[in-house]
């Protein structure tokens, strides 16, 4: 890690390694001031070896966003600021304040108001359309950045960071796509980069020479018809020629089609952009997005990629990683997946933002680190899926003797299913790190072992946490028992075969990742695709063809109006979106009725005005080789009622308790080994 732990100059700003943690935005500002969970965060982070943390979006007026953003649009504001900045200061890192104004992309509900725009587009975001912006709203919003710049100053921050990426209001000034003007600010790219030049500007005057600048860009707006990585270079060249410090590099905006940070995402997928900006510029670039890990951090800025990392998520998920990677305990790093339940997904319901993998994340003020308990004591934990390894390895922090029984050969348990789409192969390393953790706290791991009242007895636990998990729903359907039927989990997990032509029962989160996952059997893999491309073996056409359609013919029939309701906001699309690609058609409002030797009869589903739902009696036969059940789960809980007497105190949890993810699974593993 020799040279992600080198020092860096960004401006007149020292910083002690080339880390830095992006604005993102946390709901934690109900009010626009800044609360204790705020600081208690970034304290946090800042003591787990973070050289920069980059906080906002921070509203400069009442147009840029909603009054749940961090607000620094008022002097009053400054002292709750101040208060962020000591203590991140204190904690040893760096602090910058992100400059936001979301232009189109806010939501006239948040701001209480029409939203403001270049030009009057429609945005896909909001659904809304904005108001054209005014010369007088021009020089008024510049005017609010370079004032909100010197509050930032004035608050004690080390440096300032103008957004202009992901489609807010700089960006939308930048792309052709939104801005229509005819006046200087619209027309050719020298117009259209003149709003976001003349914003930097009023930034540095606001601040003077020696304070340091930043711009959040993007390295590619990934629009039909908007801007490259080419017209990105040449805004980057001549915003360095306007004061600006360093560039943050990120993908395109919130409309694209083009998944952004998603586990689908490939690790530092987006690095090439911060590359292709790093070439046209002398000031340090970073690479932001799903640099998943300190080795790829280090492999970035070692080829000359980058001269800094963007972490976000990563420093959610352990805001420990700088400090464990400087002192080489990589094995102890949790990894972010990329699975956004915490974040993004939160951020849609707005509501503040956690994470899946740590369950202390926005919960650091009321929540301490753990510490050893005053009285130790014997646990037991049954089952070795994600609740049960969190479960036993918080136990085990908190000084309790602690053992583990798995009856499968390995750990994991619904992880190994989950990861089994090479898109979301991120659950697989979750696995191996729950694992590590838990084995480095102590605790004793027994797999292929079934446990029984005996083996509880010898045990003698003063508590048991029963994680045994779940298994498939297997419904009352006439011809479910046939030879042609199998249940999802053994398809993922590689113990059943199919046919060519297959339905698959059920289109929740199971559903479409089983169906996807049969539907590209038979795609030519990564390499192979870059070898043929390479060696112009195949036109870009057939490439296309090879890459998403298999050898399978695949139907989802599902109950409900849409499919994949019970996956987040923020990831449902991208996955919707791989049906599209490899093929699966979809049936929606439709029940399986029977299932023959020819395949399976279903019928429509329809729904009165009232909502109350009756059912129409066509019927249609499906024919297929397979059926797929992807019905959902129910839980695994007798051995509450066989070991009742035996332990002190029994807790139930995850699928044993009520079927969910692995996000309510690894959360209640957590408080219920936290209140032993």
């Amino acid at each position: 890690m020799k040279n992600l732990f080198t020092p860096i100059t960004i401006g007149k700003l020292k910083l002690k390694n080339r880390i830095v943690m992006p604005a993102m935005h946390l709901n934690y500002t109900p009010e626009g001031e800044v609360t204790d969970r705020l600081v208690a965060f970034y304290e946090e982070r800042a003591r787990g070896g973070v050289a920069l943390i980059i906080v906002g979006g921070c509203i400069i007026d009442e147009y840029s966003g909603g009054k749940n953003m961090i607000n620094i649009s008022d002097d009053r504001f400054i002292p709750g600021l101040k208060r962020l900045t000591n203590t991140v200061h204190s904690g040893g890192a760096r602090i910058a304040a992100q400059l936001y104004h979301a232009g189109r992309y806010a939501h006239s509900f948040l701001i209480g108001r029409q939203a403001i725009a270049p030009s009057a587009v429609k945005s896909r975001f909001t659904r809304e359309e904005p108001r054209e912006m005014t010369k007088d709203d021009i020089t008024y919003t510049i005017e609010n950045f370079a004032k909100a710049a010197k509050r930032t100053k004035d608050a004690g921050f080390d440096a300032v960071e103008i957004l202009g990426c992901a489609g807010y209001l700089i960006n939308q000034f930048l792309s052709p796509i939104t801005n229509k003007r005819t006046d200087e600010y619209g027309g050719n790219i020298e117009n259209r980069m003149r709003f976001g030049l003349e914003v930097a500007d009023a930034v540095r005057d606001a601040v003077g020479k020696d304070f340091t600048v930043l711009i959040r860009l993007a390295g590619n707006d990934f629009m039909p018809g908007s801007n490259t990585n080419k017209e990105t270079r040449l805004f980057a060249k001549e915003l360095e020629n306007h004061g600006i410090d360093a560039f943050n590099i990120t993908g395109g905006w919130h409309e694209t089609r083009v998944p952004q940070l998603p586990m689908e995402v490939p690790r530092a997928g987006f690095a090439y952009l911060a590359q292709g900006v790093k070439q046209s510029v002398s000031k340090p670039v970073i690479a932001c997005n799903r640099v998943h890990s300190p080795q790829i951090a280090e492999k970035l800025i070692r080829q000359g990629s980058a001269d800094i990392v963007g972490l976000a998520r990563e420093l959610i998920a352990d805001p420990e990683m700088p400090n464990k990677a400087k002192q080489e305990r990589l094995d102890e790093i949790i990894p972010c997946i990329g699975c956004n339940q915490g974040c993004f997904d939160k951020i849609f319901e707005l509501k503040p933002v956690e994470c899946m993998v740590n369950p202390r994340a926005s919960h650091e003020f009321e929540i301490p680190k753990l510490k050893k308990a005053s009285l130790q004591k014997r646990v037991v934990i049954i089952g070795g899926g994600p609740g049960g390894l969190t479960a036993a390895e918080t136990a085990a922090l908190s000084g309790h003797m602690v053992s583990l029984y798995e009856k499968s050969p390995q750990l994991g348990g619904q992880l190994n299913l989950a990861g089994a789409l090479d898109e979301r192969r991120e659950f697989k390393p979750l696995i191996d790190s729950l694992t590590t953790q838990a084995k480095k706290a102590g605790v004793k791991i027994y797999t292929n072992t079934e446990i029984n009242r005996n083996l509880v007895k010898k045990e003698r636990p003063d508590v048991m946490i029963i994680a045994t998990g779940g298994k498939p729903i297997k419904p009352n359907i006439p011809g479910i028992d046939g030879n042609n039927v199998v249940q999802a989990w053994d398809v993922l997990a590689g113990k059943s075969n199919v046919g060519k032509e297959v339905v698959v029962i059920g289109g929740g989160a199971v559903g479409i990742e089983v169906a996807t996952y049969i539907a590209k059997i038979g795609t030519i893999n990564p390499e192979t695709l870059q070898f043929l491309f390479l060696s112009r073996a195949e036109d870009i056409d057939t490439l296309r063809e090879l890459s998403t359609r298999g050898i399978k013919k695949v139907t989802i029939i599902e109950m409900l109006p849409r499919l994949g309701m019970d996956i987040g906001i923020s990831t449902r699309w991208v996955e919707l979106q791989m049906l599209r690609r490899y093929g699966v058609k979809a049936k929606t409002t439709t029940k399986a009725k029977e299932i023959t030797t020819e395949g399976i009869i279903v019928e429509p589903v329809c729904r009165d005005e009232h909502g109350t739902g009756r059912q129409d009696r066509k019927t249609k036969l499906i024919k297929c080789d397979t059926v797929v059940l992807a019905m959902g789960t129910q839980p695994i809980n007798q051995l509450e009622e066989e070991l009742k007497g035996i332990a002190g105190k029994v807790i139930v949890i995850g699928d044993a308790k009520s079927p969910g993810k692995a996000y309510e699974a690894i959360h209640e593993g957590f408080h219920a080994a936290r209140e032993i």
